[in-house]
């Protein structure tokens, strides 16, 4: 059964204005090190950063919050698989609030893709409750 639903579009070009204005700051207080990392790998490190924004715009939406009642920006990670795909981590008060929503007799799972076409950046998570076996 799907749980919550959330997508987000983002300017790219805003996130490179923020990235250059803000640097550190603005990276350290949204991202964790593993999707700066990332970032900072790519050659289009805003593109990067803003697509992953966008993932955590959408998961505090698919979890039925936006970013308010405790959740932080770091809460809601996205990494990749070694096949590229994306996976979003939650930790913190987004994964209580995860926890929460999850019916009894059910294990939560966080679906996200990403894609950009600049000067856009989108994302769509959609949480599902699947059955335990």
């Amino acid at each position: 059964m799907i749980l919550g639903i959330g997508t987000d579009l983002c300017n790219i070009d805003r996130i490179a204005g923020v990235l250059a204005r803000h640097g550190d700051r603005f990276r350290n207080r949204v991202f964790t090190p593993v999707e700066q990392a990332r970032a900072e790998r790519r050659a289009d490190t805003p593109g990067t950063y803003a697509k992953r924004w966008a993932a955590k715009e959408a998961c505090s939406k698919a979890l039925g919050t936006g970013l308010r009642m405790g959740i932080s920006w770091r809460d809601m990670a996205v990494s990749n698989l070694a096949t590229g795909q994306p996976v979003m981590h939650l930790t913190g008060w987004a994964a209580e609030r995860l926890a929460a929503m999850t019916p009894a007799g059910h294990a939560a799972i966080v679906h996200v893709t990403l894609t950009d076409d600049h000067p856009w950046a989108q994302a769509f998570v959609v949480i599902e409750a699947r059955a335990l076996a």
